[in-house]
């Protein structure tokens, strides 16, 4: 990893003295809340006006109902603004290249520091009209707006809201109003230095609940379902004050005749087993903080009587996961896409002797977030439309894939399936607080 500047290593300590013995400090509320709000002012200055400048949309408006929000205005609120507020606009106009950006609110009151109230209901009653004449005087190339086929993340303006925008414009106007989905995409994925350090902390945090879990602290052998770990897994997340973006799952994986296929690993999972000697367990889970989500998968396995150390045929196989790992991190080079990077990783990897198969995504504001999507379990032919989105600097991923492989011990297939946040600078891509090197021993 690159050596972090000492403003960056300034806000690492800020974040890190540890309050818990195993975990570092999370943020008290308010405190959560003034970095948000820092870390919003300051995307505001330096990542979307390049990215304004680089989709060529010199206004974007943004237009979102109480309780039906926009996924984009949620990462552009104010930190104590918990929803859209009767129907919030937002209007951001750059006049020319490199002029700052100008950010307005067409609401009764200004939204946070960032948008300044620009509409007054006793001078005009209608906010649709008020909307209109502010776009007039602004006078646009180009009107962006979150309408998008691919990216359900911009996506956000409601059919309603849109008829309501085109009737209240002018034909001149209405003519300049584009899809702003990579604007949003660009927006959601790009990370910030500060977002990058916070992203280090996060992960760590995530690494250190499973690894936890994954011990006779959470375990009971031949007692403890994987429900049961499941379960504290929550607990243990809620107990720290954060929150889980899905519910996470504990699958086994055994010398049994059940097959362990993608259908059992994604939507037909047994309510619960109970964890036995000689298991290999495995965990999905995946928690936010300040905006930020993970998603990681990670494996362990239950000592026997009589083992000190984990089967030689596990660690072979957990190596191959590893190495499928390796096949798709050597094609992330900026300006690849998705399916680029897809077909490309699988290629190697079944030439190497492996069977893999890759459903990696990127990670951000969202757990399953907006960019390059690398394959998915059910589609490893490529993605059209997010598959064929490109690869740009300062963007995080989910590193997330199996490697099937027969076990002769087991008489059957087993899938190593791993997940780790990464992240790439436009130069390299680098594991964020580092991959699982080696399957947890879990002792009887």
């Amino acid at each position: 990893m690159k050596i972090k500047s000492i403003y960056t290593l300034a806000l690492s300590i800020l974040i890190s003295f540890p309050t818990i013995a195993q975990y570092p400090e999370i943020l008290s509320l308010e405190d959560q809340a003034k970095l948000e709000d820092e870390i919003l002012k300051e995307r505001f200055e330096t990542v979307l006006p390049e990215i304004m400048e680089r989709t060529e949309i010199d206004m974007w408006v943004i237009i979102s109902s109480e309780y039906n929000e926009d996924p984009v205005i949620k990462t552009m609120l104010p930190s104590t603004w918990m929803a859209a507020r009767r129907t919030t606009m937002l209007v951001i106009y750059q006049a020319e290249k490199g002029a700052e950006l100008e950010a307005h609110a067409v609401a009764r009151y200004d939204v946070g520091e960032i948008f300044k109230r620009a509409w007054n209901p006793d001078t005009q009653p209608d906010q649709w009209k008020r909307l209109a004449s502010l776009i007039e005087e602004k006078n646009p190339k180009k009107i962006g707006v979150n309408m998008s086929n691919d990216f359900s993340h911009a996506d956000g303006l409601v059919k309603s809201e849109y008829d309501l925008l085109m009737n209240a414009l002018s034909k001149p106007q209405q003519k300049k109003v584009v899809s702003a989905e990579k604007l949003a995409v660009g927006w959601l994925e790009t990370r910030t230095e500060r977002e990058r350090v916070i992203y280090e902390h996060l992960c760590n945090i995530a690494h250190k609940i499973i690894a936890k879990g994954f011990s006779l602290e959470a375990i009971t052998p031949g007692v403890s379902t994987t429900d049961d770990l499941v379960w504290w897994y929550r607990q243990e997340i809620n107990k720290l004050g954060l929150r889980t973006w899905f519910h996470p799952t504990v699958d086994v994986q055994r010398a049994d005749p059940e097959n362990f296929d993608h259908l059992r690993s994604f939507s037909k999972r047994p309510d619960q087993q109970i964890i036995q000697p000689g298991d290999l367990l495995h965990v999905d889970f995946g928690i936010t903080y300040l905006r930020l989500n993970t998603d990681t998968q990670q494996h362990a396995y239950v000592l026997k009587p009589g083992e000190e150390r984990i089967p030689t045929y596990l660690v072979k196989a957990f190596e191959e996961g590893k190495k499928v790992q390796d096949h798709l991190t050597n094609q992330f080079k900026t300006g690849r896409t998705g399916n680029e990077m897809l077909l490309s990783a699988l290629e190697e990897a079944k030439e190497a002797g492996l069977k893999p198969t890759i459903y990696t995504h990127p990670i951000g504001y969202h757990g399953h977030a907006a960019g390059p999507t690398i394959g998915m379990w059910d589609s490893q032919g490529g993605v059209p439309g997010s598959g064929d989105y490109p690869l740009y600097p300062n963007t995080a991923y989910s590193i997330e894939l199996n490697a099937a492989v027969f076990i002769q011990e087991w008489n059957k297939e087993i899938r190593i399936m791993l997940e780790e946040e990464a992240f790439f600078d436009g130069e390299e891509i680098y594991y964020i607080d580092g991959r699982q090197e080696e399957i947890y021993a879990i002792p009887r």
